[in-house]
C-alpha cells in the first residue's frame, strides 16, 4: 500500500471523528485505482465503517466512483447490522448469566463501540464477556447451561477409546482452560463468544502481571448497566486492560488499527483523574514503552492532543508500531509469512520475537520462558496426536 493511501485513510478517520471541514483539504484521491487501494487498506485494517463515515463528510464531488460507493455503503450497512446483532446477543447473555445469579461485564468490542460518535460504525468481532465465579465456577456454569463440552479429566495421555477428532476437541478445550477464558465452540446466534473467568490475559512477566491482575480484579467489581442492556467495566479498567491487550497481541501475532482506534476513544472519554491514575501505573504494569509508541501513533493518525496522552510519545517506537500495524493488518493476519514446515515457522517466530524486543524487552524474555514451558507441558498431547506442532488446533 502507498503512503498516499495511508494519509488519505487517516484523513477519513479524522473526519469520522469530527475534524473540521478544513481537514478534507488534506484528502487527495483522483483516480478509481487510488480509491480502490484506499478501500482495500481500510478493509485490511478493519476500519471500513469508520472510513465510510469519513467519506460521507467529503464534498460530493470528491467522493468515490459510484460502483465503489455502493459497495462501500453496502458493507458499512452490514457492519451496522452486525453491531446490532452483537448488542442483542450481549444483552441476552447478560440476562442469561444474571438469571444464574452471576454478574457479568462486556469487555472491549460492544463496550467500546457505544463510546464512538456513531455506535454502529465500529467493525464488530466476537463478544468478550467476563463472568464472576473464577475458573471452576465459570466452567461448571457453562457445562450446566450446555455451552461447552465436559471438561477433560485425568491425564490426556492415557485417554482411551476416543477418535482422533474427539482428541482434537479435547485438546482444544483442555489447553484453552489453562488461559483466561473459554472460547465457546458453537456460535451464539451467529456470534463468536469468549467467556472470561479472569478479567484479562495480562502480561507474561509474572511481576508486572501480578500488579496488573490485582488492579483489574478490583476494578471489575465496579460495573455499570448501560442502555444497551449489558454491563460494562469502568474506564479505568478499560484503559489498563486494553493497553495490556494491545501489547500482548503486538508482541505475539500483531495488533490492528481497530484496537488503536478503540484506545483513542477511551482516552477521549476518560476524565483527567482516570488518565492520571493510568499514567502513574504504566511502569508498574510493564506497559510504559508500548504506551509511548501508542501515544505517538494516536497523535499521528488522530491528532490526539497531548493533554489526553498518558505519557510523552516516542516517535521511534511509534513509527515501528505503525509500520507493523499497516503491514500486518488486523491482528497480524496479513503478515504473509509462508512457513514451509514446523522448523521454518519455529525459527521465524523466534526471529520475530527478537525484532519486537524494543517495545518491551522484559516481556519478550518472559514470552520465551512461557513458550518453552507450554511446549513441554503439551508433550503428552503431541505424542497422543502424533504431531510435533499443534498450532492448527487453534
Amino acid at each position: 500500500m502507498s503512503i498516499l493511501s495511508e494519509r488519505n485513510l487517516f484523513t477519513l478517520i479524522r473526519l469520522a471523528f469530527g475534524a473540521g471541514k478544513d481537514e478534507s483539504a488534506n484528502f487527495n484521491v483522483e483516480t478509481a485505482e487510488e480509491w480502490s487501494l484506499l478501500y482495500s487498506l481500510a478493509s485490511k485494517l478493519s476500519v471500513v465503517g469508520i472510513a465510510y463515515a469519513g467519506v460521507c463528510k467529503l464534498p460530493k464531488d470528491r467522493r468515490p466512483p459510484l460502483d465503489l460507493a455502493f459497495q462501500w455503503a453496502s458493507e458499512a450497512e452490514a457492519i451496522r447490522g452486525h453491531n446490532r446483532m452483537v448488542n442483542d446477543e450481549a444483552k441476552r447473555l447478560t440476562e442469561l448469566f444474571a438469571d444464574q445469579g452471576r454478574r457479568s461485564a462486556i469487555l472491549k468490542g460492544a463496550a467500546n463501540a457505544r463510546l464512538y460518535p456513531d455506535a454502529f460504525i465500529r467493525q464488530a468481532g466476537d463478544i468478550d464477556i467476563w463472568v464472576e465465579g473464577g475458573r471452576e465456577g465459570v466452567v461448571a456454569l457453562l457445562q450446566k447451561l450446555g455451552m461447552m463440552i465436559t471438561e477433560p479429566s485425568g491425564s490426556f495421555f492415557f485417554s482411551r477409546g476416543k477418535s482422533r477428532e474427539e482428541l482434537y476437541a479435547l485438546a482444544r478445550e483442555k489447553l484453552s482452560l489453562s488461559g483466561h477464558h473459554v472460547h465457546l465452540l458453537q456460535k451464539c446466534n451467529g456470534v463468536n463468544v469468549e467467556v472470561h473467568f479472569k478479567p484479562s490475559s495480562g502480561n507474561l512477566n509474572p511481576f508486572t502481571n501480578r500488579a496488573l491482575q490485582n488492579y483489574l480484579a478490583r476494578e471489575i467489581e465496579s460495573v455499570e448497566l448501560v442502555p444497551e442492556g449489558f454491563y460494562v467495566p469502568s474506564l479505568k479498567f478499560a484503559l489498563a486492560m486494553q493497553l495490556s491487550h494491545i501489547q500482548r497481541h503486538l508482541l505475539s501475532s500483531g495488533i490492528g488499527l481497530k484496537q488503536l482506534t478503540d484506545y483513542y476513544v477511551l482516552l477521549l472519554r476518560a476524565n483527567d483523574s482516570d488518565r492520571l491514575e493510568m499514567s502513574k501505573n504504566l511502569r508498574r504494569f510493564g506497559l510504559l514503552r508500548t504506551a509511548k509508541a501508542l501515544m505517538w501513533v494516536l497523535g499521528h493518525i488522530y491528532a490526539l492532543d497531548r493533554a489526553y496522552m498518558l505519557c510523552a510519545p516516542d516517535k521511534g517506537l511509534g513509527k515501528q508500531m505503525l509500520a507493523k500495524v499497516i503491514a500486518g493488518g488486523n491482528f497480524g493476519f496479513y503478515y504473509g509469512a509462508n512457513y514451509r514446515n514446523f522448523v521454518t515457522r519455529w525459527f521465524g517466530r523466534r526471529w520475530r520475537a527478537m525484532r519486537f524486543c524494543p517495545f518491551s524487552p522484559v516481556e519478550m524474555f518472559w514470552g520465551e520462558i512461557a513458550y518453552w514451558r507450554n511446549f513441554f507441558r503439551s508433550i503428552p498431547i503431541r505424542i497422543k496426536l502424533r504431531k510435533l506442532s499443534i498450532r492448527d488446533l487453534f
